[in-house]
């Protein structure tokens, strides 16, 4: 099954369209012009919307009911889009859709604004080809996922009832190295943190290093202590929460390829933390929480020498947390780690709204339409994810709503999403499409 010329054309327009408006959540631009635009494409498909305000960026619901005995689907995507810095590093202008060779570029183009659209084209198709939709579905798109989702659980809580659905198709998904589709059905949770520590009330002169205490050493010290060499943390209680997978669950990692190799020339890295290969390395990555640091400032980072011994030191690092570690409960068990370990010094702050990790149950009815909807979309064998090892917002989707939830898409391992010259190919996001109706086809009673 091959995606029809006019399709393709729609998809591109719409692409287009949104990519043309900067919507960066981070610095607060053109939320409101990209709702519009999400809001316009989803009525063209004969859908009532409403633009649900939140304490943030707006929520854009859309609705067309199922026939009597057919199934509702939701569908989660967002029209905020990360910031296109670095722009020298950029091949064609970020906020405009630029193809070349076969693949799209522009901001959002991968993530997710490409995703949005291949659901919308998908639904085009299917009205087109059937002349009607027997199967409802839901939209939510939000415009603050690129910033943590501060506000998506109270917006699920508030509106449930009008969110009820048979399963959820997730915001992102897309092919692996060699080409095969990719699904996954949970993601991990997160938290993110900053560590600071204070030794004087101003910076100092570096002689004084031999009777004041540095916090650059004081800070390292404390980073140290979270996790050995083998990037196992040593928090006590981290673990005590991780709920081993079930048979469904073991059965999908066991099937996984061993993609350790081909993604250390992916990433440029020599080798894995602990020396984990195989099926150990897909256990470790999907199924085993950790604590990753993201940055580290303290003292004079500029060109040639300066000798002073600085007044503060701080890191952030995110959490990545897996099926029934709560949040709350890991940050106090951090904290508890710190004080016991002698620095109580140090603080802890809580810098973003954290996570709760998510996962569907891999043998269930939805799940099983997914595998086989992107095997006929795609043409081959799909991998099949208990969950993958980013963080977002399913949990509230799968814990509050009761849904099953599943991700496919459009996205490669070069896609560069968040980066410069973000990329779909062509190729993929027209199988995304197929699979996606397939999906719809493959749901109707």
């Amino acid at each position: 099954m091959s995606l029809p010329t006019e399709i393709l054309d729609y998809a591109r327009d719409a692409l287009a369209r949104l990519v043309a408006i900067p919507s960066v959540s981070a610095e607060g631009r053109a939320l409101a012009p990209a709702a519009a635009a999400v809001r316009e494409l989803l009525e063209e498909l004969g859908a009532t919307t409403e633009l649900h305000e939140t304490a943030g960026a707006p929520v854009v619901f859309a609705e067309r009911p199922a026939q009597p005995g057919q199934q509702t689907v939701l569908f989660y995507n967002h029209y905020d889009v990360q910031p296109a810095d670095p722009l020298e590093l950029w091949r064609s202008e970020p906020f405009a859709l630029t193809e070349e060779d076969g693949v799209w570029y522009g901001r959002g183009v991968a993530d997710d604004k490409g995703e949005l659209v291949s659901r919308l084209a998908a639904l085009r198709w299917f009205l087109a080809e059937h002349g009607e939709l027997p199967l409802g579905f839901k939209f939510v798109v939000e415009g603050e996922e690129e910033v943590g989702s501060p506000n998506l659980v109270e917006y699920v809580t508030r509106y449930k009832e009008r969110l009820a659905a048979d399963g959820c198709v997730w915001e992102f998904g897309g092919v692996t190295a060699s080409g095969r589709p990719t699904t996954y059905f949970g993601l991990k949770g997160i938290a993110c943190v900053e560590l600071r520590v204070a030794t004087a009330s101003h910076d100092l002169h570096s002689s004084l290093g031999a009777v004041v205490e540095n916090p650059i050493y004081r800070l390292a010290a404390a980073l140290a202590s979270l996790r050995d060499a083998d990037g196992r943390v040593t928090v006590a209680g981290f673990y005590d929460d991780v709920t081993p997978l079930g048979p469904a669950e073991e059965e999908l990692l066991a099937a996984l390829p061993d993609e350790g190799a081909e993604l250390r020339e992916v990433y440029g890295v020599e080798g894995y933390l602990g020396g984990v290969s195989g099926a150990g390395f897909q256990r470790r990555l999907l199924t085993e929480p950790n604590i990753n640091y993201n940055g580290f400032h303290a003292g004079y980072g500029g060109p040639g020498s300066k000798t002073v011994l600085p007044a503060s030191a701080s890191a952030k690092l995110d959490i990545r947390l897996v099926p029934d570690q709560d949040p709350e409960r890991v940050l106090r068990a951090l904290r508890d780690h710190l004080d016991a370990h002698g620095f109580s010094d140090v603080e802890l702050v809580e810098l973003e709204t954290s996570q709760r990790a998510a996962r569907t149950s891999a043998d269930h009815p939805f799940v099983r339409a997914t595998i086989q909807a992107l095997r006929e979309g795609f043409g081959q064998e799909p991998v099949a994810y208990p969950n993958v090892a980013g963080s977002g917002p399913m949990y509230p989707f799968v814990a509050e709503l009761g849904l099953p939830v599943v991700g496919l898409g459009c996205s490669h391992p070069g896609s560069r999403a968040h980066s410069p010259n973000e990329n779909v190919r062509v190729a993929d996001f027209a199988a995304s499409v197929v699979a996606t109706k397939r999906l719809l086809e493959l749901l109707r009673r």
